[in-house]
């Protein structure tokens, strides 16, 4: 089990730490222990039901209503709010406690509902890669445990291999250009990766897909021996800005006449300066217009 400070709980909830103590002392909504020490500390127990008054309340739930209600009838009432695919908050929010639980039942069916009404591609873009961001914030941050992201991290994975191999079966080159996908060394998060491999199998380019951490020497030999007519890279784990603007530096020097697409949560944070010939993608649209450009 976890433990969380309040500020641990307004970062993951978005709720105020002053607001928290207010719904503690005059609604007993939650009631943290204390340490030997008497530091006030929450479980996980108490970060879910914490998400869930923040989906009802966002929802125009008056807390004094919350309040009254049991465990039972808040993750009712959330379920029913999560069956509503506009709210984009509500299904993120959802899949934060799933992660906590651990309950594959549970984020399949916010994922399978939300794949129903929006397509996989919207889904990916509009729920999972937001959820991810805010999941690697946490996990850098700390207030989150390692597993409960990996577990996570890995259901979505099975979702994107297993729509890839669909594609691949039924895969008809349109292009004979090709993208290599990679990430650099010491990056492992492949979600977006494997997502904008998929982006470009359906597109009828092909794919030469490399996977996690990957060393520029290797990098070039790949492309020694099939031609790359762009490269595809991703970073996620903390990095110093000047750190990271010299892998992209290395990456350039080593492969200068090829074009590189570049996303993830770092390009969006730290906003670096990019070498030539790199350009920034921040939707699928966006890099199918690449595409056609190359």
């Amino acid at each position: 089990m976890a433990f969380y400070s309040i500020k641990d709980l307004e970062k993951i909830s978005g709720i105020k730490a002053h607001t928290i103590r207010i719904w503690e002392r005059r609604y007993d909504l939650i009631e943290p222990q204390r340490t030997s020490t008497n530091i006030r500390f929450y479980d996980d127990d108490d970060l879910k039901k914490i998400l869930n008054v923040s989906i009802l309340n966002q929802n125009g739930y008056k807390i004094s209503k919350i309040a009254q209600m049991t465990d039972v009838q808040l993750r009712e009432r959330v379920i029913d709010l999560c069956l509503d695919t506009r709210n984009v908050d509500v299904q993120i929010e959802s899949l934060l406690v799933a992660m906590l639980e651990m309950d594959e039942g549970k984020f399949a069916n916010v994922l399978t509902n939300s794949i129903i009404k929006l397509g996989f591609e919207s889904t990916v873009e509009t729920i999972l890669f937001p959820f991810l961001d805010r999941i690697g914030i946490l996990w850098q941050a700390g207030t989150i445990n390692p597993a409960q992201e990996h577990f996570i991290s890995n259901l979505i994975r099975q979702k994107l291999i297993v729509a890839i191999d669909n594609e691949m079966q039924n895969f008809i080159p349109k292009s004979d250009k090709t993208i290599v996908f990679f990430l650099p060394e010491n990056e492992l998060h492949e979600i977006g990766l494997l997502f904008y491999s998929l982006i470009a199998r359906k597109e009828g380019y092909n794919v030469v897909y490399l996977g996690a951490s990957v060393p520029v020497d290797d990098l070039k030999v790949v492309v020694n021996v099939r031609k790359a007519d762009a490269l595809f890279t991703s970073f996620v784990a903390a990095y110093k800005k000047e750190d990271l603007e010299s892998i992209m530096q290395q990456i350039s020097d080593a492969l200068p006449a090829i074009p590189v697409c570049v996303m993830g949560l770092q390009i969006k944070e730290i906003t670096p300066e990019l070498p030539a010939k790199f350009k920034t993608i921040s939707s699928s649209s966006e890099f199918k217009g690449v595409l056609s450009s190359i």
